[in-house]
């Protein structure tokens, strides 16, 4: 293959290889999406946790995923370090928008970007933090799971992706998150991101993630916001702000009734560029 431009980035340690490709022209689906695990292999690789394709709403790849792009004119095609697609992810689309100001393609002020769980307006500046309006969250029925041999029980959560929230009063640290944990998949038949976070204390939550495709992860944005849902409602509210800590960082979910906002820091790591030989699999 040719050589790819590249940028990588992080939110909350949450690490993504951003992929400027307007045209939509990079094959990513390529042999069940070898690139992808190629760049973000850890060894062999760029490493990340994901892969986020900055395509114009416009383009036929974009037009072809059914991304409409309305009042966005970029599209965040994202995929999971397996290359599996995924429909949305807030930390990356913060660390999406970051590239679009740095790379004068948008300028300071709130901006729509166009992804496969619809538009989310994100709001970036020169420094600070980045804050995402990530629409509402959806509480669902409760479901358990079992997590390093440890049956949990936890509440859905649609965030436009699919989560199971777990308030326990398990160790946290004492958790081996690394295997995917077991869950119910006549409820989740796409698979599930699964959170397992303390009870809601003084405002703030601490909280470890395992997403679908990607393993553990030091963080996860839409992760982030369905435990804050999912704190609240277990401590019989359904409004607020909460303080998420994550292994990778702090991040704040504000919870209104109508919507759910996402605020955290977005940074770009380095500009390289990728010319390697694929491997025969990754």
């Amino acid at each position: 293959m040719g050589h790819v431009e590249f940028v990588k980035g992080h939110g909350t340690e949450n690490d993504f290889v951003v992929l400027p490709d307007p045209d939509g022209s990079i094959d990513l689906d390529a042999d069940e999406g070898l690139l992808v695990r190629a760049l973000c292999h850890r060894r062999r690789g760029i490493g990340a946790d994901g892969v986020l394709r900055v395509v114009r709403t416009d383009a036929p790849v974009a037009v072809a995923a059914g991304i409409e792009g309305g009042d966005a004119t970029w599209f965040m095609d994202y995929r999971n370090g397996d290359g599996s697609l995924a429909e949305m992810c807030g930390n990356g689309v913060r660390v999406f928008a970051r590239y679009l100001l740095d790379a004068g393609l948008v300028a300071p002020g709130t901006h729509p970007v166009a992804t496969r769980a619809g538009t989310r307006w994100v709001t970036v500046d020169r420094t600070g933090p980045v804050t995402v309006d990530m629409g509402p969250a959806v509480l669902g029925p409760a479901s358990t799971t079992v997590v390093d041999g440890r049956e949990l029980t936890g509440v859905a959560v649609d965030v436009g992706n699919p989560h199971l929230a777990c308030v326990t009063g398990t160790d946290l640290e004492g958790l081996d998150l690394a295997a995917p944990p077991a869950y119910d998949r006549s409820l989740f038949p796409h698979g599930v991101n699964v959170e397992v976070l303390t009870p809601l204390a003084d405002g703030a939550v601490r909280l470890r993630v395992h997403e679908r495709g990607s393993g553990e992860t030091r963080s996860c944005g839409t992760g982030t916001v369905a435990g804050a849902v999912a704190a609240l409602d277990a401590a019989g509210r359904h409004t607020g702000t909460v303080t998420v800590h994550t292994p990778g960082g702090t991040l704040l979910v504000g919870v209104d009734g109508a919507t759910t906002t996402l605020t955290g820091p977005a940074e770009l790591v380095a500009h390289g560029t990728w010319g390697a030989a694929l491997p025969a699999r990754v």
